[in-house]
């Protein structure tokens, strides 16, 4: 009879668990601080208000997957310099303006955690909008005014390419001897005092660790890094060490994990880059009709998914990380960046956007409090955010 009961009782615990999960998702504000579907729609021109059958993000899957707020990542490679990047900049940020104006019942642009709750209050998905790259105010403090005005939260201060007054990670780690300079400049230094002073969150996912540390010791307000992961589980370039990690904590900040298998994963890239190699033929083609190679990956990817599957990491190195960050830091000072459609895989399960819900029962299992879950899903962007605005 016992024999009997014990598998009951476990499917049971394993129901009620499920429901669980579900329950402090639903009732979470939760919160996503990079996706990269703009950039990615001034090429498709899809309809994002309505579901799509590719790519990680619509408003329907956003709704089924219980996210309430999204950071809209503002992008453009470096071949775009001056006089073309801060322009590009706008198209993207109209496109967004666009995508609401089409949806004023499902979505809402807000600056601040008072307008981001209201939103929420609203069911509407509240839209934020981060600019990945400082190379697009082209050297200009004014074009971060008018960017703040028109919504800006966040500037990462580089891409992987470096400005002329910040090092990325990238160059600092590639190109270190050839660079006119490393870490922030006297111009840079004003950039910062300029986000501190306009409310806007300084990124610091992309810029090099020369540029990390001058930053703290230059800025007043809390920062992020809203799309990075932990250097200690993967050295990859664009991962965070753990003094990085300590010194974000000191400042307040916060480090939203990315999803992205080639940051959580040692072994992703070189089985990538064979799969391309594999495939160079369909590579280029794809690359004719998007004349975009990071789309083009990820078009090569869906059409070969059964084969790109296998390489996929399992959800337990994305849940690894948040466990890593929290157990070095504090639960305070971590959440999620996913960096949906601006890479070509993730780890199985998370396939995109309604897929939230699998990370909070992830958490649950391995013990995690509703409170500390709370953090993690919005919670603690909503405190970094508001300690830059001010409200």
């Amino acid at each position: 009879m016992k024999k009997l009961l014990l598998p009951l009782i476990l499917l049971l615990y394993m129901k009620t668990q499920a429901q669980t999960a579900q329950q402090i998702h639903d009732k979470a504000i939760v919160i996503d601080t990079h996706n990269d579907i703009l950039s990615n729609l001034l090429i498709t021109r899809l309809d994002f208000g309505k579901k799509q059958a590719t790519g990680n993000f619509d408003l329907v899957r956003a709704k089924q997957g219980g996210l309430d707020a999204q950071v809209f990542s503002i992008w453009c490679g470096e071949e775009y310099g001056k006089g073309a990047a801060f322009a590009i900049a706008n198209r993207e940020i109209d496109s967004l303006y666009d995508l609401i104006a089409r949806n004023p019942g499902k979505i809402a642009l807000v600056r601040n955690s008072k307008e981001l709750k209201k939103a929420v209050k609203q069911k509407k998905l509240a839209a934020l909008i981060g600019v990945e790259g400082g190379h697009m105010i082209e050297d200009r403090l004014d074009y971060i005014d008018s960017l703040a005005k028109r919504g800006m939260c966040y500037l990462t201060l580089t891409w992987n390419n470096s400005t002329s007054w910040a090092s990325s990670a990238r160059d600092e780690t590639h190109s270190r001897n050839s660079l006119a300079h490393i870490g922030l400049t006297d111009f840079g230094k004003q950039v910062v005092h300029r986000l501190n002073d306009l409310g806007v969150m300084i990124d610091l996912s992309h810029p090099g660790e020369q540029t990390f540390y001058d930053v703290l010791a230059t800025t007043n307000k809390p920062v992020i890094a809203s799309h990075s992961c932990v250097y200690a589980l993967n050295p990859s370039q664009r991962n965070l060490k753990d003094d990085q990690l300590k010194a974000l904590a000191k400042n307040g900040g916060v480090v939203f994990i990315n999803f992205y298998s080639g940051f959580l994963d040692s072994t992703y890239a070189d089985k990538f880059t064979a799969f391309l190699g594999n495939h160079k033929a369909e590579l280029d083609s794809l690359m004719n009709i998007y004349h975009d190679r990071d789309l083009a990956m990820i078009r090569l990817n869906a059409i070969y998914k059964t084969e790109t599957d296998h390489m996929r990491p399992p959800l337990s190195a994305l849940i690894k990380q948040i466990d890593y960050v929290v157990k070095l830091i504090g639960v305070d000072y971590v959440g999620l960046g996913s960096d949906f459609d601006g890479a070509e895989s993730y780890p199985v399960g998370l396939d995109d956007v309604s897929d939230y819900p699998k990370i909070t029962a992830e958490l649950v299992k391995i013990g995690y409090s509703e409170k500390d879950i709370d953090k993690i899903l919005g919670g603690n962007f909503i405190r970094v955010l508001k300690a830059n605005t001010g409200k």
